[in-house]
């Protein structure tokens, strides 16, 4: 039986840990779509979403119940099987790398408290002391690969494919116009954006993201966040990341003044949800890979003289400090929205190829003639 146990106990922390994550990020999801209203609103001189719950903040479930009880309009001349495969491709592309992200350190006996309270109690005072016993120097991250970094550009570009395919699929020129925008824009903002992130990879000397925090956390003091020595990666980076999330102002491939709504144009109900929930994750996973890369991910400076490391404050203060850095970039993509106009699609094109690329080039360039200096 314990063999059984045994087996069956590292499937069951994962799924949990799974759960957990996607079920916590959709909730991020949720409200940050409740923020962006509320936050544009104040912007604009408005209240914004007041009147589903104490200041709206049931306004997100409201807007699902709104979706699920639509009705679905599907046009006849659409290649069916596609355009319903679309929105399910751009979601989960977008959750994927939810799973490769370390949401905070690894806590060295998480259970180990509750072994002296169950020592009398029936089943509970074997089964805890053995899941402690296996919980010890537990991370806070469901998977971890010696190329995480590449794993995740490769998901992230990837999702492009559920976005043309709904434009070519929805047989509507509008559609299919805001598809090929979307391609091209993330051919030309993929570049930049990985060329951003080599820096960070030469810094560290790992493509994991657990290796990158710790790499920052164990420098001196101005290597502690890549910001300082890579803030030329991490503007290009930024901005490669508002245009591959389609985020205003490079959100051509919707573009509501010249589309209609682009490439969602003809999906209503739950099927443009699973479109309008991928956005959103998008924000938040770019979010996270930002502040993993460039703001020492969960590692606070200084976390360490308040709590011992691999104790269970520590490792709620680092989630906290984690979950805060990425609220910032959360906020800093509403504030862009509500402040920038979109660009021109030639506008869009010429500063990806012929500014962002070779910014983040030179960047690459000066950085490993730096470490070459250094090490020399």
């Amino acid at each position: 039986m314990e063999s059984a146990l045994e087996t069956a106990f590292p499937f069951i922390v994962y799924s949990v840990g799974i759960l957990l994550a996607f079920q916590g990020v959709l909730m991020i999801v949720a409200y940050t779509v409740l923020a962006e209203r509320k936050v544009l609103g104040w912007i604009q001189g408005r209240i914004g979403p007041n009147r589903v719950g104490p200041w709206g903040v049931l306004q997100p479930f409201a807007d699902l119940l709104k979706f699920i009880f639509k009705e679905d309009l599907v046009p006849d001349k659409s290649t069916k099987f596609v355009y319903f495969l679309a929105p399910l491709v751009a979601l989960t592309c977008a959750l994927l790398p939810i799973a490769l992200y370390p949401f905070g350190p690894r806590i060295a006996d998480p259970l180990g408290w509750l072994v002296p309270y169950t020592a009398g109690i029936p089943y509970l005072g074997d089964a805890v002391p053995w899941i402690a016993e296996r919980a010890i120097n537990m991370p806070l991250t469901i998977a971890q690969l010696d190329v995480g970094v590449l794993f995740i550009l490769a998901i992230t570009s990837v999702g492009v494919y559920g976005i043309a395919l709904a434009g070519w699929s929805s047989n509507n020129k509008y559609s299919l116009m805001g598809g090929l925008r979307s391609s091209a824009q993330m051919i030309s903002y993929e570049l930049a954006m990985g060329a951003s992130i080599i820096g960070v990879v030469i810094l560290a000397g790992t493509l994991d993201l657990n290796g990158i925090i710790q790499a920052q956390s164990a420098g001196p003091w101005y290597m502690r966040w890549y910001i300082i020595p890579q803030f030329i990666g991490f503007m290009v980076f930024l901005i490669a990341a508002f245009a591959e999330t389609n985020r205003v102002p490079f959100d051509l491939p919707e573009a509501e003044t010249e589309l209609v709504a682009g490439f969602h144009t003809e999906y209503s109900a739950l099927k443009f949800a699973l479109f309008f929930m991928a956005e959103y994750v998008n924000m938040f996973t770019v979010s996270v890979l930002c502040t993993v890369l460039f703001l020492g991910g969960w590692y606070t400076p200084g976390l360490s003289y308040l709590f011992p490391v691999g104790s269970i404050p520590y490792a709620l203060a680092s989630h906290v400090t984690f979950l805060l850095k990425i609220f910032a970039f959360l906020f800093l993509y509403i504030w862009i929205r509500g402040t920038l106009p979109r660009f021109r699609f030639d506008q869009l094109m010429s500063f990806g190829w012929k500014f962002l690329l070779p910014v983040a080039i030179g960047n690459v360039i000066l950085t490993i003639v730096i470490v070459y200096l250094l090490n020399m």
